[in-house]
């Protein structure tokens, strides 16, 4: 018997996948969690083979959630399922730790056989987000221009990004204008857009 922990924040659609999953001979949801902060916990009491993560969950997304998961327990294999199939997530969550990325309308049966293939080992991925990933490459961003673009999805303004990540204005201004060169935007709401339309952020 697998036995496996979902993540989504959307309580509907948790019900709907352990729902789904339980009807199988050889999978039991042993866990359910709404939020990425309490994936870790959860693996510890429920023990699970699997750990079926979401995206976009509040706290910490599922990308953190799977490097925290496989720090504190190597041996919980994780499956990110998620609505947004997004080259720049597929890396990332591989990178993280992940053994299998699909999207959420998979269909069941395959969803099923996702969660076998990622318990015995092997490696899952939705072939179209492969090809995705392949064909847009790596981020051109790096780790502190995504910070600093990070900090300017809520419009805010060069001098509060500055206060909130500890930099100097002039400094959040450089990283800005060169993220903004760096994905080809107009400006900075653009290069924010096209960012996460990449899963670079």
């Amino acid at each position: 018997m697998i036995r496996l922990l979902l993540a989504d924040d959307q309580a509907l659609v948790r019900g709907a996948l352990s729902a789904l999953l339980n009807l199988e001979p050889d999978i039991e949801v042993v866990a359910e969690v709404g939020s990425g902060l309490d994936v870790v916990a959860a693996a510890r009491s429920s023990s699970p083979d699997v750990a079926m993560l979401d995206i976009e969950m509040p706290g910490m997304d599922g990308i953190a959630a799977t490097a925290a998961l496989r720090e504190a327990l190597p041996d919980v294999r994780v499956l990110i399922v998620t609505t947004f199939g997004r080259p720049g997530y597929l890396r990332r969550a591989l990178q993280a730790g992940a053994s299998g990325f699909v999207v959420k309308d998979t269909p069941a049966a395959q969803l099923a056989e996702a969660v076998r293939r990622v318990a015995q080992g092997l490696r899952v991925v939705d072939p179209e987000l492969a090809t995705d990933s392949l064909m847009t490459g790596d981020s051109p961003l790096s780790p502190r221009e995504t910070e600093v673009l990070q900090a300017a999805r809520d419009g805010s303004s060069a001098a509060a990004i500055a206060g909130r990540l500890f930099l100097s204005e002039g400094t959040v201004r450089n990283h800005l204008s060169a993220a903004i060169g760096k994905t080809g935007a107009t400006n900075r709401a653009e290069a924010v857009r096209l960012a996460e339309s990449n899963g670079w952020l």
